[in-house]
């Protein structure tokens, strides 16, 4: 029997350089545990298109909030050509109930511990709507057979993961929900096996916090040092409270963390669960990373309480002056299952449920102290901004540890601000009430070339 594994596109008319995706680990977890006698195919949409008519006896897809659109779609067409249909990832494990409308059954949270029940009740015909084990071992080694997608893309990046779950419960997270409030580890002979057996030199640890269990990251850290390896991953900013845990990380081949630094605002920096809620500390912790040879990337989400326009030339300012090389900038999202979902809600602030919008990059709700549409443009003016060619080069001195990443990701989202921009009017006209001088945003954004001053005076 053959069995399709397929991770969706969100949106099929542009896809992100393939440089800048997230590689894919869970659809190889599926695979590696499916017994030997069944034919699995992987099929990553934003590598490669997908056939509805490609031959197979089961169909699972996995998918976030964003691109469930597209995965109830391709449901749909796959049930119409007689195939079963699972569906599994966050979004369908948050909304089980929606997810079943387009599929046969749904696996909850994680794979492990129901997937070989799965295709067992499948092969004699007694498919289960849920499957559900909560917090798995994760004790068993995994082998991933087939890495070959991993070499399509910038530095062949493997995917590893260490650990699941998280002790922290951000009111605009779920990852505290589907995986747990305790950090569960993967053995760290198994993290030594699988990338032995990966056969790379590049790899990209997907663990929400690396160092969520200092000790473990320690003795990680000891044991991956022989190997010889590049890596990068995800850490919170407390990482600058142990030097000798940051000095460990860069002598096992750590050349890349993401931080979530989520805000500049000090109001905000209080409220958030975060460890360190001054940011002065938080420039320090910038130049304390740096100065390992580690390349800092942080994580801005727009549209807080308390944010109000005067956030976007503040962030600007903080990137600017700290001469962060590469930034992931987002709005805040009220994905469902959140509590910040529920309380929009509950304050009827959500303009759609459209999950397509539901993407990091696009006002869902309407804020306290701006409108929709001056959160949606103006984390388009700190991108374009950001990323000119002049600001680009002006940082590029102090980044010259790794000019490489620093030029690549700067060409990578260079690209996609154009794209997003290119989409704006269409998207803008869909959520957002117009301005009032304006009666069409096409008109608006030719005439204007896109300056924010236009419309925020108060700011630009």
């Amino acid at each position: 029997m053959k069995i399709l594994l397929i991770s969706p596109s969100k949106n099929t008319n542009f896809k992100k350089p393939k440089y800048l995706l997230i590689p894919q680990l869970s659809l190889h977890l599926l695979a590696g545990l499916t017994p030997p006698e069944y034919d699995v195919k992987i099929i990553e949409e934003e590598i490669e298109d997908i056939n509805l008519d490609e031959e197979c006896d089961l169909v699972g897809i996995s998918c976030m909030t964003s691109n469930a659109p597209r995965a109830y779609y391709l449901a749909q067409e796959f049930k119409k050509r007689g195939k079963k249909v699972v569906m599994g990832g966050v979004h369908p494990t948050i909304l089980q109930d929606e997810a079943l409308q387009y599929s046969d059954s749904v696996v909850i949270g994680e794979a492990e511990g129901v997937w070989e029940k799965l295709l067992e009740d499948f092969k004699y015909d007694r498919l289960k709507k849920k499957y559900h084990k909560p917090c798995p071992s994760l004790d068993k080694y995994i082998q991933i057979k087939n890495r070959k997608d991993t070499k399509k893309r910038l530095f062949n990046v493997i995917p590893v993961m260490t650990t699941r779950g998280c002790p922290y419960n951000c009111d605009f997270c779920c990852v505290h929900d589907i995986f747990g409030p305790k950090i569960r580890h993967i053995p760290i002979e198994n993290v030594v096996r699988d990338i032995i057996d990966s056969d790379g030199k590049f790899f990209l640890f997907l663990d929400d916090n690396i160092i969520g269990d200092p000790q473990y990251a320690k003795d990680l850290f000891r044991e991956i040092a022989p190997l010889k390896i590049k890596w990068v991953g995800q850490a919170s900013v407390s990482f600058i409270k142990d030097t000798e845990l940051i000095r460990m990380a860069a002598e096992s081949g750590c050349t890349g963390l993401f931080f979530g630094l989520e805000s500049v605002s000090k109001k905000q920096l209080m409220k958030l669960r975060k460890s360190i809620k001054d940011i002065e500390k938080v420039e320090e912790a910038i130049r304390k990373v740096k100065s390992f040879d580690i390349f800092f990337l942080p994580s801005m989400i727009f549209g807080f309480d308390d944010d109000t326009i005067d956030i976007f030339p503040e962030t600007l300012d903080f990137l600017e002056k700290n001469k962060v090389s590469a930034v992931s900038l987002n709005i805040l999202t009220p994905y469902p299952g959140t509590r910040t979902y529920q309380q929009f809600k509950r304050e009827g602030r959500l303009i759609t449920n459209d999950w397509r919008y539901y993407d990091h990059k696009t006002a869902v709700f309407t804020p306290k102290n701006m409108t929709a549409f001056e959160l949606q443009a103006g984390r388009l003016w700190v991108f374009n901004e950001f990323s000119k060619f002049s600001s680009v080069m002006r940082r590029l001195p102090s980044n010259f540890d790794h000019p490489l990443y620093h030029l690549a990701l700067s060409i990578g989202h260079r690209k996609i601000y154009k794209n997003e921009i290119n989409e704006f009017p269409k998207r803008a006209s869909q959520l957002f009430p117009l301005i009032d001088e304006i009666t069409d945003y096409r008109d608006y954004f030719s005439l204007s070339t896109f300056r924010f001053s236009d419309f925020i005076p108060r700011t630009y």
